[in-house]
């Protein structure tokens, strides 16, 4: 197939890592791109976020597939575009990207369908978030009601840094006071062709910038897979999937098409397994971002024909995706003073070193070749990945590949996975 794939991170570098895997090879483009595709892959110099003209490059050039990575893009309908000329596109239309582009809208989606979720309430002013911060109490949960790139989120003991933050966002929109919700999150990503929903394997990430889960929050500074201390409490992955599926992917995604609006494409899960069973902190409306990194990586099952089935609405006749038993690792390598304004345009070295260690391989998510030279451009600039016979070989593997490679002042957490390592 000819696919056109959209964004300029390490979810997308990962995509297309797992669709060149396949016999017999794809035509794969990349829009917008970064160093670490374009050594992979053509790169377009074409704007992801505007409809009119991926459609238009869609047509010209014969594209099979499209496949958008990134939230925005499903924000501003450039799947409702490409639909709308018959291309075949996954991810979901304006309407059903919703689902992540306003939180208010994802909880009255699992209010009406059911879905279990914490408490909520939408606040538009300062005094409007005051009182409900009062209301539920530490420890304080304030998010973003829209987009806000994996920034939008605070938990924290502090009644002043939750009013700051809402503050902060209120000036961008609505703010959700939520209530806390203790316990194990899991992140599990569903492909869905609007009716029929199909399981991948679930992940772990990391939100915290610094070990011990201390420091703020990131878009995420490393994720591993499969879990395998989900057996203790539902006696294996599997059943923990069917529950899921029955109790949260499928309702939703019937809800969405009892309103019109079906969601095709990759429904995101983030749970949180409380005392009272498992919770939805949030819905994504697309791949996550590093878990995406340790899922595809274990994927048996061919991704272009899982990706296809879901675009044109073919999961009825798919059998579930199959994962090797393999662990897989990811750890970020960020810039210095991410997540706040990290210094960019310094060279990185080592890299090729770092993917000569056996089973790594390396997505980039922030990188440009100036003169010659590997630069950052961003925050999280690396995502290094390691499969391994088990987490202490994917680890040592990891791990190992980080040590070969130099940024000035970058930063990365030294205990991504370790707590599964038998």
């Amino acid at each position: 197939m000819r696919i056109l794939v959209l964004g300029s991170g390490a979810r997308e570098h990962a995509i297309i890592t797992a669709l060149l895997r396949e016999e017999p090879r794809h035509e794969v483009v990349a829009a917008s791109g970064n160093a670490g595709m374009a050594a992979a892959v053509p790169v377009v110099a074409l704007d992801p976020n505007v409809p009119g003209a991926v459609t238009e490059y869609a047509i010209e050039h014969g594209v099979d597939l499209v496949v958008i990575g990134p939230e925005a893009p499903l924000v501003a309908g450039v799947a409702d575009a490409l639909r709308a000329q018959g291309i075949p596109v996954f991810g979901p239309g304006r309407a059903a990207a919703a689902l992540e582009g306003s939180k208010t809208f994802a909880k009255r989606i699992m209010d009406e369908a059911g879905v279990p979720t914490g408490r909520a309430e939408r606040a538009g002013t300062l005094a409007e978030a005051t009182r409900a911060l009062d209301a539920f109490g530490a420890p304080y949960v304030v998010k973003a009601d829209g987009l806000a790139a994996g920034k939008g989120v605070l938990v924290t003991e502090d009644r002043l840094a939750a009013l700051d933050h809402a503050e902060r966002w209120l000036q961008h929109g609505g703010v959700l006071i939520e209530e806390f919700l203790a316990g194990q999150e899991v992140s599990l990503f569903f492909l869905s062709d609007g009716h029929t929903v199909l399981p991948l394997s679930p992940a772990q990430d990391y939100k915290r910038l610094a070990d011990g889960d201390l420091g703020p929050n990131t878009g995420g500074m490393g994720a591993y897979s499969p879990l395998p201390w989900l057996d203790a409490g539902f006696g294996s992955e599997q059943a923990f999937v069917d529950e899921v599926l029955d109790t949260i992917a499928l309702p939703t995604v019937r809800r969405l098409a009892a309103e019109d609006t079906p969601f095709i494409g990759l429904l995101y899960c983030g749970l949180i397994l409380t005392d009272g069973g498992i919770r939805v902190i949030e819905f994504n409306a697309r791949f996550g971002d590093p878990e995406t990194q340790v899922v595809l990586p274990r994927l048996v099952t061919p991704l272009s024909g899982l990706l296809l089935a879901a675009s044109t609405g073919g999961l009825g006749g798919m059998a579930r995706p199959m994962f090797s038993a393999e662990s897989c690792v990811t750890v970020v390598l960020a810039s210095e003073n991410y997540p706040e304004t990290p210094v960019t345009g310094r060279a990185i070295v080592g890299l090729d070193a770092a993917s000569a260690v056996d089973g790594v391989t390396i997505a980039h998510a922030a990188t440009a070749l100036v003169d010659g030279r590997l630069v950052s451009t961003g925050g999280r600039v690396l995502s290094v990945v390691a499969l391994g016979d088990g987490f202490a070989e994917a680890r040592s593997r990891v791990y190992a590949a980080l040590a070969e490679i130099t940024l000035e002042g970058a930063q990365f957490r030294t205990d991504i996975a370790a707590r599964v390592v038998a």
